[in-house]
């Protein structure tokens, strides 16, 4: 019998003398599982940054949850953005988002998809009304072997997410070898049974196109911070989506200058 959404399916049994709360319970049967089955899934998504997949010990792991949150409100779009990235190098995509993120942000747009190499037909969105039914819907498509990532979008507080939750995911993601990732507003500090969990920010791009000045916007970048990395180290680097190559790429290039004005004053000539 599948449980059913937003439900943990843990009780305390009546009548017992032990006196232990559900908490404890729960951290007995994540330690009983440890350690978590994901990690031993073989292959990774390699970022294509040498730096970050030899962090990763040679990409992103499949079959694995991965949580992906924003610095804050304003970072959410860049946080969709580095979630999508990592997301677009599987063929069957299911995207579940909980109704207040639709309200907030909208669904997923076409054209900003192709930036990505995503075609929409790979993509299949669900809707939640709240965290538990996006958790819940999450752990039943990643048992469906034709998936190869879940994006799971929340927006409610972090007390909706504890380690049951995560560890349900965790063992749903590397059954069939898929890979989960949980896209929230804000960083968490709870206890999860992820395997990497990133922090991203938005920062400014340089203004130009295939090396030439442009009056639009340049290519996205993320500033990444990996904060827990149960494969190796931690660290923080700054990445760009290269829409030319549909992958990341290390921003190390400098900002660009501004050239002369053209109609400057004949004093500022002479100077």
């Amino acid at each position: 019998m599948l449980p059913q959404p937003g439900r943990t399916g843990l009780s305390v049994p009546s009548g017992s003398g032990e006196g232990r709360s559900l908490d404890d319970l729960r951290r007995t049967i994540a330690r009983m599982q440890a350690p978590a089955v994901a990690l031993d899934a073989p292959g990774g998504i390699p970022l294509g940054v040498t730096e970050v997949d030899r962090a990763l010990g040679g990409g992103l792991a499949r079959g694995a949850l991965h949580e992906i949150a924003a610095r804050g409100e304003a970072h959410i779009a860049a946080a969709t953005g580095f979630a999508l990235g990592l997301a677009a190098q599987s063929q069957a995509i299911v995207w579940v988002a909980e109704d207040r993120a639709l309200l907030e942000s909208g669904a997923p747009y076409g054209p900003g998809l192709d930036l990505f190499g995503l075609k929409p037909e790979r993509l299949l969105t669900v809707t939640g009304a709240k965290a538990g039914d996006v958790l819940w819907a999450m752990e039943e498509a990643l048992r469906c072997r034709a998936v190869g990532a879940v994006i799971g979008e929340v927006r409610s507080p972090s007390s909706a997410i504890d380690l049951v939750a995560t560890r349900r995911l965790s063992l749903a993601a590397a059954a069939h070898g898929a890979t989960a990732l949980l896209l929230r507003t804000e960083p968490g500090t709870e206890a999860s049974a992820a395997g990497t969990r990133w922090v991203v920010e938005a920062t400014s791009s340089p203004n130009s196109v295939f090396g030439r000045s442009a009056s639009g916007i340049g290519p996205p970048r993320f500033a990444l911070a990996l904060t827990r990395n149960r494969r190796g180290p931690l660290g923080t680097w700054m990445l760009e989506w290269s829409v030319s190559n549909v992958s990341f790429v290390l921003a190390t290039h400098p900002e660009p200058v501004a050239g002369t004005a053209v109609d400057r004053p004949d004093r500022a000539h002479a100077a």
